[in-house]
């Protein structure tokens, strides 16, 4: 079985140029929705492995603390470069550009029914 972190890489990696997915969507995708801080742990630990710049807060706000290679303006250039429209005040429109798997995606992620039809109802398809 995958580890946790395996797993944050893994849905990351699916998230697809000009979308975004929020920390507790991925944790959701996981199968462990309230671990949302702990996929923040994880992303700050990637570098570029995986397009962490993908990963917003749930109200559609770069939220990443920053270090010496990724901060709040890196992450809205490069998310800008994909064709997200990022403000100033680093907010965007989570809606709009969030990344909604379709249901044969949410199987590879080896959930189950249930909590697959629970995710759909909750981010739709």
């Amino acid at each position: 079985m995958s580890s946790f972190k395996e797993k944050v890489i893994h849905i990351v990696s699916h998230v697809p140029r000009g979308k975004v997915i929020s920390y507790g969507q991925v944790a959701a995708y996981v199968g462990l929705p309230r671990a949302a801080r702990e996929v923040g742990w994880v992303m700050s630990e990637l570098g570029e492995v995986v397009p962490w710049w993908r990963v917003v807060n749930n109200k559609g706000y770069i939220s990443i603390r920053g270090n010496s290679t990724a901060d709040k303006e890196r992450q809205a250039s490069l998310l800008i470069l994909e064709g997200v429209s990022v403000d100033e005040e680093f907010r965007l429109s989570i809606e709009e550009y969030r990344f909604r798997p379709t249901e044969k995606e949410l199987r590879e992620f080896h959930l189950e029914d249930t909590y697959i039809r629970t995710l759909i109802e909750k981010y739709g398809v």
